[in-house]
């Protein structure tokens, strides 16, 4: 059967048919339309909707239906509490019935065989959608490069283990379901992208913080190791200082989680409708991933240090103002003494070593750029490092890492009393800002979050914010390494700044483009050594 499939992908890949705006699928006829030189396929379902018995159950495959189904306006959106006010959404409901993708292509004819990115969104694994306007495909059509979005299960509903599931299941695990649709969409663009005018060997998948950290897993993953040509991080990865979650210990946190609800049984968990168990979110206590022995058989560490992990070109970064040392202050002075209680309590007698890793040795340094970045280091920074670190060492393949700078400018006048949220969006002015004379000042950085529409190329989806001409610059060039690194594997293109890889030779002093206004490559040994030092504390600890 699989050698059939393979055949007939060939087959659709070497035959030269027009790119119309209806497309046969291996499930049926899809009709999209054209905008702006692009044809869009939206609200495409790569699964059958996870509904009635298929509720915390493995993505099925989707069921072929008769004559041409409309494919203009996004899917519904995964179900999901207000976590992040500021998220814009395009689908017309939050539904558990969301396992549905989104194409931008700009092929004429199925032999281009154009390069595909897959992009997995990001919200802590319990927001987000794939139909979020600083996700859109549209940009890097037009560089050449087929645009997806996959929406996957988000919170309860995509990673609740309990061991009636587990029991259930055919593979006797439970929890890795927001994944494996993942991996189902991966799958079915596999099967299909051909007849879009895309290759199916040149995959890349990206995706930013919780969306990163489920590329590194699929990675890992047998289900998906194999399906991709390229991967890129943004904002995270799944290896130290993360640790994954036993099935065991996955399905005692399930058990907890109803009885904490007050649901006497999994049966009258699956009674509840969908709104009734969105009121148990956020889901305390769960893992990010559970080795279920399927989705992953191991953790993400065991694998990368094997050298089983997607043997493919990496290019992965983080922004530099993921974190803020503010946040490990709670409202102390900025001081050196402070800073240091404030670590001591998670780094114990390496505290001293650690902040001298980071030159942080005076009350100026703790809200410097030293200090923001051992803030940011700790929450996205390092495990995105470490993965690279992983990938240098135990493959032949590249690596390209990057530092992005550039801060988002002010809020838009027409907004009003708003300023600059999490997700891209924007919120009420406090009391306290409203009062204030000005805008509040910029932020001295990137926060987390802040590149996406930068990479994307899609800015102007954001009106939010007052963007300027070095802003659209800064974006054309990140859009430009993107669609180059989907199509060869290297993010290097004629009058871009030169981006050398890292290798076992340069490890130690590796070259990082610190991607900004004046964008370079910078190498500092200085900061791998902190990272080694962070490393150090994170394989002794107990």
């Amino acid at each position: 059967m699989l050698a059939i499939a393979g055949l007939a992908t060939l087959s659709a890949c070497t035959k030269k048919e027009e790119v119309t705006l209806q497309v046969q699928t291996k499930y049926g006829i899809l009709e999209g339309f054209e905008e702006n030189g692009v044809k869009k396929f939206l609200g495409v379902p790569f699964a059958q909707a996870p509904v009635g018995e298929l509720r915390w159950k493995a993505p099925q495959p989707v069921q072929p239906w008769e004559g041409v189904r409309d494919a203009k306006q996004f899917g519904n959106d995964p179900m999901q509490p207000d976590i992040f006010g500021d998220m814009s959404f395009r689908g017309p409901a939050r539904s558990e019935d969301c396992l549905y993708l989104n194409i931008w292509t700009t092929a004429a004819t199925t032999d281009e065989a154009l390069p595909v990115l897959i992009y997995f969104n990001g919200g802590g694994l319990m927001a987000g959608s794939g139909s979020e306007p600083r996700y859109d495909g549209a940009a890097i059509a037009k560089e050449g490069v087929i645009g997806v979005t996959a929406n996957y299960r988000e919170g309860v509903f995509g990673f609740f283990a309990h061991p009636e599931l587990t029991a259930a299941s055919d593979y006797k695990g439970s929890g890795n379901y927001g994944f494996l649709d993942q991996v189902a969409a991966i799958k079915w663009v596999k099967e299909n992208i051909a007849a879009f005018g895309g290759n199916p060997d040149r995959i890349t998948i990206v995706g930013e913080s919780a969306g990163s950290f489920s590329v590194s897993l699929l990675m890992c993953s047998p289900l998906s190791k194999d399906l991709i040509a390229g991967a890129m991080l943004s904002s995270g990865a799944e290896v130290l200082p993360y640790n994954p979650s036993s099935q065991a210990d996955a399905d005692a946190a399930g058990a907890a989680l109803l009885k904490e609800a007050g649901i006497a049984s999994l049966a009258d968990a699956m009674a509840l409708n969908a709104d009734s168990l969105q009121k148990i979110l956020p889901p305390k206590g769960m893992s990010t991933v559970v080795l279920d022995g399927y989705f992953m058989k191991e953790s993400a560490d065991a694998v990368f240090e094997k050298g089983q992990q997607a043997q493919v070109p990496l290019l992965a970064g983080w922004n530099s103002l993921e974190g803020h040392p503010a946040q490990m202050l709670q409202g102390q002075a900025p001081t050196l003494q402070n800073f240091k209680n404030a670590l001591k309590a998670q780094f114990g007698d390496m505290t001293d070593e650690i902040l001298n890793a980071y030159g942080i040795a005076a009350d100026e340094d703790v809200m410097s750029q030293k200090g923001l970045d051992l803030a940011s280091d700790l929450f996205t920074g390092f495990p995105t490092w470490k993965a690279c670190d992983y990938h240098v060492k135990n493959s032949s393949q590249p690596v390209y890492r990057y530092h992005y700078m550039h801060p988002r400018p002010q809020v838009s006048a027409k907004m009003g009393d708003k300023v600059g949220a999490l997700a891209g969006g924007v919120r009420e002015k406090t009391e306290e800002e409203k009062k204030a004379a000005q805008q509040p000042e910029i932020a001295p950085g990137a926060v987390h979050s802040a590149d996406i529409e930068y990479a994307m190329g899609n800015l102007d989806t954001n009106e939010y914010y007052d963007w300027q001409k070095e802003d659209y610059d800064i974006s054309k060039l990140f859009l430009t390494y993107y669609a180059n690194f989907c199509k060869t594997g290297n993010p290097n293109g004629e009058g871009l700044p030169k981006w050398t890889a890292i290798t076992k030779d340069n490890l130690d002093n590796a070259p990082v483009m610190k991607i900004d206004v004046e964008s370079k490559e910078v190498a500092s040994p200085e900061k791998e050594n902190a990272y080694r030092t962070l490393e150090k504390f994170y394989r002794n600890r107990k």
